[in-house]
């Protein structure tokens, strides 16, 4: 099947072509091929043209490449990069008016430095494939991804680029917090503050001051590689402490980098004083046990504010002995949680506490207490040996020192080690529930109890920097670099946060969907295309979701090098 091009000779001289689609087939009587007009399209000169390439292209559709290549001899492909991610990331970047932010402190260094495409370079690297710097330089950006001004980026560039970070850091993130209020309404009632660490493969602590360079202000930096209580096991290596202010969205608000042996407690004062003045509404801090001191709450209460703050529950303390155990109804906020409040005290020594149960939790929790007793029992019905006088087995020193045995265990005078039920017991009051405290009158129960529900958000920030963004390994170690390592990790957090919010999924999922995007180079006669792949529907839909523009169909059209 063919198409054909027939003339016809008006009688004024003047000739008329027609397009036909036609296929030859075999007649028997004149024993030869004869033409079989299968469709007419009409005069050549007001045929839809648009129609007819439509056609063609669906026909192509079908072919495989090699034959569809075929049609097209002169195409030579040269390589493709992906397009999508770091396209759908610098929309964001631009919407959020970053760049704005970013050249407005450029210009009191009354430099040229192309900073806001370094960092932005180092911030789509970040979620898209996190690398070290360098290699986001000489690999990431050269060959793995399409990035349009690649080649004006130096090394030293990105460099730079940090230490300018670090020292706008506090500017920058108060412009980008009122501008993502603006354009996201933002609730931020609540703000939820939690800490992590991350660990260096180091031996040897920081010692000294440190001092940032000319653009981080040369100020000094106190030594931030320390030995401290660690989050993540590794107790043995030095450490920073990392802070996160999030609002109940899980959108970054800012992020604070301590020396590794800071306690949590101690770390409340600066974070207030901090987000004092960013008209953050009725602001009511939310943290988890370890935030909780008699002196973080008093300091949380100054001028008025309020906190809504996790308890810990040690046996003999007043929140297992008075709270837990007071009887009361459970109020049934949802099918996973049910509250009640529980006061203690008169006058200004009153404090208010809620009792939340998650039955489902509940269950969970026996069972697995179940389990862990009958391993313990099964070990020790195995141990049963006689003991030399005076000393104790190694296995049983093991036992009595082991996290997910010991508290359930007592040693009899002789040394023997035995279930204690009375452990059991305790911890079978206990299964489900967690307390909360709060100094705020005007949240009910509920409030108070789903608002602090809403610290995971949180945590999935931890869980994504940690894991997706790969905050760790930390190849820095000046203070200044290190802290704007973190601040590179938060604006990408950021980004993936909005992202995810508009789309209503997880940005592993957009960004499978965006790796179909790819821009694609090649040749074609005497020209040198660059060009953006055809969009998907379900690409179309996602970016239409994001509030993103479909991506340019052309960024660059020149002549091949031999022409």
């Amino acid at each position: 099947m063919y198409l054909r091009t027939i003339r016809r000779r008006n009688a004024d001289g003047s000739v008329v072509a027609y397009y036909q689609l036609a296929e030859n087939v075999w007649d028997p009587k004149k024993r030869c091929a004869v033409a079989k007009v299968a469709y007419s399209f009409g005069r050549a000169d007001v045929v839809d043209r648009e129609a007819m390439q439509r056609l063609a292209r669906s026909i192509l559709r079908v072919f495989a490449s090699e034959e569809a290549l075929a049609a097209e001899p002169d195409v030579r492909v040269f390589q493709s990069w992906p397009y999508g991610g770091a396209y759908v990331l610098e929309a964001l970047w631009n919407e959020l008016e970053i760049p704005k932010a970013i050249e407005e402190y450029a210009r009191r260094h009354r430099t040229r430095q192309p900073f806001e495409r370094a960092l932005f370079a180092m911030v789509a690297n970040k979620a898209l494939q996190p690398y070290s710097k360098l290699y986001c330089h000489e690999q990431w950006l050269s060959e793995e991804v399409f990035f349009p001004g690649r080649d004006t980026l130096e090394l030293q560039h990105l460099y730079r680029a940090m230490d300018f970070l670090e020292a706008h850091k506090e500017e920058i993130e108060r412009a980008i917090y009122f501008r993502m209020g603006d354009l996201l309404n933002v609730d931020v009632d609540l703000i939820f503050y939690d800490t992590t660490s991350l660990h260096f493969e180091i031996d040897e602590e920081d010692e000294g001051v440190g001092y940032g360079n000319v653009l981080a202000g040369r100020r000094p930096y106190q030594a931030l590689r320390k030995r401290g209580h660690s989050k993540n096991g590794r107790g043995d290596a030095p450490q920073i402490v990392v802070g996160l202010a999030v609002t109940r969205d899980g959108l970054p608000v800012r992020s604070w980098v301590f020396p590794g042996n800071t306690n949590d407690v101690t770390t409340i004062e600066k974070v207030k004083a901090d987000l004092r003045g960013w008209r953050l509404n009725r602001c009511v801090f939310v943290g988890d046990a370890g935030m909780n001191s008699e002196d973080n709450r008093r300091r949380l209460s100054l001028g008025g504010g309020k906190y809504i703050l996790a308890t810990k529950m040690r046996a003999g303390d007043e929140v297992t002995k008075e709270v837990v155990t007071r009887a009361g109804r459970y109020q049934k906020v949802a099918e996973n949680l049910r509250v009640k409040e529980v006061v203690v005290g008169d006058g200004e020594r009153r404090r208010r506490y809620v009792v939340c149960h998650n039955p489902e939790q509940a269950e969970r929790q026996r069972l697995h207490r179940e389990r862990l007793l009958e391993e313990l029992h099964q070990e020790l019905e195995s141990q049963r040996q006689p003991l030399r006088k005076g000393r104790h087995a190694k296995h049983t020193c093991e036992l009595v020192t082991s996290r997910r045995y010991g508290r359930y265990l007592r040693q009899t005078p002789s040394g023997i080690p035995k279930i204690d039920h009375a452990a059991v017991a305790v911890e079978a009051k206990l299964d489900g529930k967690w307390v909360i405290t709060s100094n705020d009158d005007t949240l009910s129960a509920e409030d108070l109890a789903l608002g602090y529900k809403q610290l995971m958000r949180v945590e999935e920030c931890w869980r994504t920097m940690k894991s997706g963004l790969r905050t760790r390994p930390v190849f820095h170690w000046r203070p200044h670099r290190i802290c704007a390592h973190i601040s590179l990790c938060v604006l990408a957090l950021l980004l993936e946060r909005v992202a995810e919010q508009r789309a209503g999924d997880t940005w592993r999922n957009i960004l499978a969907q965006l790796d179909s995007i790819k821009v694609i180079e090649y040749e074609r006669g005497s020209a040198r295309v660059l060009q953006t792949t055809e969009l998907r529907s379900e690409v179309t839909e996602l970016l239409r979701r994001l509030k993103v523009a479909p991506p340019p169909k052309l960024h660059r059209v020149s002549a091949t090098p031999s022409a």
